[in-house]
């Protein structure tokens, strides 16, 4: 049970908060706080110690001290940065966090300059008739949410829970 708890609570979490952002650049708040809830209630069955999952703890309020940061000069939305933050928890103080940082900064910097383009080509676009959310020419943000959301689910096989889930 704990198995597929891990198997389906944060790569549900993320492919729905991706396609919600994508489709209207919203992350709802219930998808982080199902995230962070999920791993508070899964975790203590997991096997992690307590130790791990005070470092797993620690490694969200460091994200979420530099998201917070982030916020509070306007490069960052409020969204991205609550699912940043219960995303970092899944991760833990280890190489794995790192690793999904740093798809997160790759799939960002992608999604960034695709979006780019497409809003430059907006009229060949829209008079093609592709099936592109609206939003996505007229906010002046991105969907980070989208990078999250793939860095995550690259990363993840790699994190802690998966690592005990698949009996590594």
């Amino acid at each position: 049970m704990v198995e597929a708890a891990i198997f389906i609570v944060f790569p549900l979490c993320l492919a729905f908060a991706a396609i919600s952002d994508l489709s209207t650049m919203t992350i709802p708040n219930r998808v982080s706080a199902i995230l962070l809830a999920g791993f508070i209630v899964i975790t203590p069955f997991s096997g992690l110690t307590l130790a791990a999952i005070g470092l797993h703890l620690l490694a969200g309020a460091i994200v979420f001290a530099a998201c917070f940061a982030l916020f509070a000069l306007n490069v960052m939305g409020g969204g991205d940065a609550k699912l940043l933050t219960a995303s970092a928890v899944w991760f833990g103080l280890n190489a794995s966090l790192y690793e999904f940082l740093i798809y997160v900064s790759l799939f960002g910097g992608l999604l960034t300059v695709l979006i780019l383009v497409l809003r430059k080509q907006e009229n060949t676009i829209l008079a093609m008739n592709l099936p592109l959310p609206r939003l996505l020419f007229t906010a002046k943000k991105i969907p980070y949410g989208v990078a999250i959301g793939l860095g995550g689910l690259i990363a993840y096989p790699s994190s802690p829970l998966m690592q005990i889930a698949l009996g590594h």
